[in-house]
């Protein structure tokens, strides 16, 4: 396999780990015989533009191309492997709500955490929306995306001594649905010969329960897709069946998702027992940010008007702010922690609390992004950190990396800690 030198790292891009028509089950790729050109970023799986979140992260839609041939997953190690070092390994599974979002993005670029920090960082792409993520009657399975992401890291547990990384020491992590997919592969009985670790950021899993009967209305309203509608015409479909979850109320947030009791996941109400069972095999650092429904402010005209009435506007948004933070993300984040601490796993829940100085976003969701993924020629301009000169967005990331990747290796993390004036944690 053929890769390139990037500075301070090495990089091994586009490589297959599985393969599927559309709506059929992974089946992995087989170990190549002639040397792979990995040398091309992997493509994105189709998806519509997010003008909104293009502004906030300061990404561009169309980035890379879309191709439902994405189970792809790319390598990011330091340039000065010794022969022999086997190093930790980090394997990153975006975000964005199971419908947007690819392992390659600018913004995901792991290279600076991995060139700080001496880590193998594994990049994964799988499917969204209704290419990945809902069953329907008549037969099209549910998590298609998820079992594509166990397939790469059963990849990852074959291959990865070939690039410097350690396979009995790997650590998923994921933020937003990357971090519910992986509470969620937790729950699958092979997950502990995977990875040994898991950093769960802003998963949304107070809103993961109790989906079946919006997931069986999407289902439903998908049925109109077959394997041969064109893939753009499938992404204009996602948003008319979404349209069938707003009567589901908070649950619409996100209506794209892992669905119980289809493989590989068991009925909702094991889900507790499942996870249980990996516990003493998994550790676990979990959190969320301080005020992740920021996010969202702009995007409510009723906030903005609120958030502009004198003295009481500012106080009742925070209250919002607050209850939507601790409903979908943080008194769930905590009942994982002390659940897995009880079945007999280590955990640690944190609270990132970091927002650029005078932002309307505050410490929302997706603002551990830039922190964990420094890259400033892609974040500089992004919305979400205006205010903040880079030198502190550099200074605040780099603590924040290396705390990941002691994670990582295994460090102790001690009862509690963390970074004065942006993160706090405790052990569960």
């Amino acid at each position: 396999m053929t890769g390139w030198r990037d500075g301070d790292v090495l990089r091994a891009t586009g490589i297959p780990y599985a393969r599927a028509s559309r709506f059929q089950l992974p089946v992995p790729v087989p170990d190549w015989t002639e040397p792979l050109a990995a040398t091309s970023l992997a493509p994105a799986c189709p998806q519509g533009p997010v003008p909104f979140l293009d502004d906030v992260l300061g990404t561009r839609y169309g980035e890379l191309p879309g191709s439902e041939d994405c189970q792809n997953l790319s390598i990011t190690m330091p340039a000065d492997l010794a022969p022999g070092e086997r190093l930790p390994v980090m394997v990153w599974i975006h975000g964005g709500s199971y419908t947007t979002g690819s392992g390659d993005l600018a913004i995901f670029d792991p290279a600076v955490l991995v060139a700080e920090n001496r880590v193998v960082v594994v990049s994964v792409t799988y499917r969204l929306g209704l290419f990945g993520f809902l069953a329907t009657r008549n037969g099209r399975p549910a998590n298609l995306g998820l079992l594509d992401q166990l397939e790469a890291f059963r990849w990852v547990r074959r291959n990865i001594a070939a690039f410097g990384g350690d396979p009995g020491s790997v650590t998923a992590f994921g933020q937003s649905a990357g971090g519910d997919a992986i509470a969620h592969l937790m729950a699958t009985p092979e997950a502990p010969s995977l990875f040994k670790r898991a950093i769960i950021q802003s998963a949304p899993l107070g809103i993961a329960r109790g989906r079946a009967r919006m997931n069986h209305a999407m289902g439903i309203a998908a049925e109109a897709v077959t394997e041969h509608t064109p893939a753009m015409e499938v992404v204009g479909l996602e948003s008319q069946v979404a349209q069938v979850a707003r009567k589901f109320g908070l649950l619409a947030a996100m209506p794209f998702g892992t669905q119980y009791g289809h493989a590989p996941l068991p009925e909702e109400h094991a889900v507790e027992a499942a996870w249980n069972r990996s516990a003493p095999d998994i550790e676990v650092l979990i959190g969320y940010t301080s005020e992740e429904a920021r996010l969202f402010l702009p995007r409510s005209p009723f906030l903005m008007r609120l958030a502009r009435v004198p003295v009481a506007g500012s106080a009742a948004v925070r209250v919002v702010d607050r209850v939507v933070t601790e409903t979908v993300y943080g008194k769930a984040a905590r009942k994982f922690a002390r659940r897995h601490a009880r079945a007999g796993g280590k955990a640690h829940s944190y609270v990132l609390q970091w927002s650029a100085p005078g932002n309307i976003y505050g410490a929302a969701h997706t603002v551990d992004l830039p922190l964990l993924f420094g890259n400033r020629g892609t974040w500089d301009g992004a919305g979400l950190l205006a205010g903040a000169p880079w030198e502190e967005v550099h200074d605040v990331g780099r603590q924040i990396r290396s705390l990941w990747a002691a994670f990582a290796r295994g460090d102790s993390l001690g009862e509690t800690g963390g970074i004065p004036g942006v993160l706090t944690y405790q052990a569960a």
